[in-house]
This record gives structure tokens, sequence and C-alpha cells, in this order.
């Protein structure tokens, strides 16, 4: 077996040096889907976008173009008061659908994306609320990342690589710098025949607990030819197992997501990966790749 890999990059307006002059606003959507088969829809996560909107996303994009969906804060257990987790309204669950049908009706929706917090671990409660997220979303591919390790550790991880595959939810694999709890042991893994996923958020290891202006400037990371070709392997790897393979790379920094997705897409042999376009892109930002 071997799967169909999307490699495309974390939003696609967060990377204003990856568009030429005169791309720009309503015209950004339509150049990055000439560039790349997939995108992933992050600012979902903080603002539950509107239907028109999202019909707007599907109707400027190719028929087999995809796009992944962060879930919103409330729905991931990341909005708190006074320490303790204030769960999703109904209003909440009905504009987040609201926003999926566009999406899903095109045949544009890739899956949708959970990721939990760091204080979000492993624990009989938890692995309850896994479940439910199979029933919020009962028809759609559905994907679990994890921030805290205690779901990687090899005594927990059986159980959890088994729910994930019973409640047929994809396990996201991460790369991202190893260091204190709040990060995922590093596990490749597919937990469903149909779709596995990476996301890749650089290793920057100085910037990653650290109080940041902007929140791209944790994932503010270059990836060198040695990385990429060590992910590549993981991707080879997840495409023997499902049938397609989503990389969403997850860096922000200038123009980092595009030029890091588009080495890795070489690497991998991908019709994407131009290399006339990839050296123009790369000396198009403030700062460039290493070697």
């Amino acid at each position: 077996m071997s799967g169909r890999i999307l490699i495309g990059t974390a939003s696609w307006s967060d990377h204003r040096p990856f568009y030429p002059k005169g791309v720009s606003g309503a015209k950004e959507l339509p150049w990055y889907a000439d560039h790349f088969p997939y995108v992933e829809i992050d600012s979902s996560f903080y603002h539950i976008p509107p239907a028109r909107v999202t019909d707007v996303w599907a109707r400027r994009t190719p028929a087999d173009f995809l796009m992944d969906i962060k879930a919103h804060k409330t729905m991931t257990f990341h909005q708190r008061e006074a320490g303790r987790v204030v769960p999703p309204t109904e209003k909440d669950l009905q504009w987040f659908e609201y926003a999926l049908r566009p999406l899903r009706d095109s045949g544009k929706l890739g899956c949708v994306l959970y990721q939990f917090p760091p204080w979000f671990t492993y624990s009989p409660a938890n692995m309850d609320a896994l479940a439910e997220v199979r029933e919020r979303h009962p028809k759609d591919k559905v994907a679990i990342e994890f921030r805290h390790r205690s779901w990687g550790d090899p005594k927990n991880w059986e159980r959890v690589a088994d729910l994930l595959a019973e409640a047929k939810l994809t396990y996201c694999c991460v790369d991202e710098p190893q260091i204190g709890s709040g990060t995922m042991t590093l596990v490749v893994a597919a937990t469903t025949p149909e779709l596995a996923m990476i996301r890749l958020h650089g290793r920057n290891q100085h910037t990653w607990y650290k109080k940041v202006e902007k929140t791209g400037h944790r994932f503010d990371y270059w990836y060198a030819h040695d990385e990429l070709e060590e992910i590549a392997q993981r991707v080879r790897e997840l495409a023997e197992t499902a049938a397609e393979v989503h990389v969403s790379v997850n860096t922000n920094g200038y123009n980092q997501g595009p030029v890091n997705a588009l080495r890795l897409a070489g690497i991998l042999d991908l019709p994407q990966a131009d290399p006339r376009f990839l050296t123009e892109l790369s000396t198009s930002a403030t700062l460039t790749p290493p070697g």
C-alpha cells in the first residue's frame, strides 16, 4: 500500500512573503491552491467562521483541493476561567457545524482537527472525552493531537491507540521540540486506514515555553535538509498504512511554512515540488533556509 501524500501549511494567510506583489486578500487562497493541494484552517480555533465564509473558501479553490479545519478552542478544553475548563455552548457547537457544511458538501473537508492543550492529560475521564468527539462528528474524518507526554507514555500508548482506532479517530503525529511535559512523545502511528496525519511545529526549543508576542514566534524554524529527510521517512511509513497522509507545516516566520513544505515535497518527489519556483521562493524573504 502506498497512500496519497498531501503537503500544505497551517493557514494560507500567515506567509506574506510567499505571495508575489499584487496577490493579497481574496487573491491569496486561489494562488496558494495553485501550489498546494491542501491547507489547514487554523483561524477557526480562535473564531468560528460563518458558513458564508467557508462557502467562499470552497468556491475559490479547485475541485480536488482539501481543507482540514481546527476545532474551536471551547471544543478542546482551551477555554478556562479561574482555572476551570469552560465547555462549549450549544451555540458554539451549532455554529461550528454550520461552518463545516459548505466544506463537507463541496467534498473539500479533509478532517476536523482537535488539538488538545498541555493540561489535557491521560486519564479515564479524558479518554471518555475522546470518545465523545466521535459522537459529535459521526460522518467526518477527525484527527486528534495531544500536547502532553502522558498520552505517548509506553504504559498508556497501547490503550490510547486502541481507543482511537475503535472510535475511528486519526492520531496526529507531531514534530516538535522534545522538552518538558508540554510536548507529545514522538510516536509515528496511523490509527485509521483512511487517514494519517503529521504536523510540523519546528524544533525551536528557545521559544517553545517562552511568552511570545505572537503565537507564530513559537514556531519560528527553518528545517535543515537532514531533518526533512528524517521526516520524509516517517511520512513514507504512514503512507504504507493509510490511504491518505496529510502533512501540515506549522512554521510561521517569513515564508518558512511554504518553503519547508515544498522542500519536503521535493524529497518525497511530489508533483508540487517545482525546483525553479522553490529557488525563487527561498530568496523572497529576509531570511532564507539553511543549506
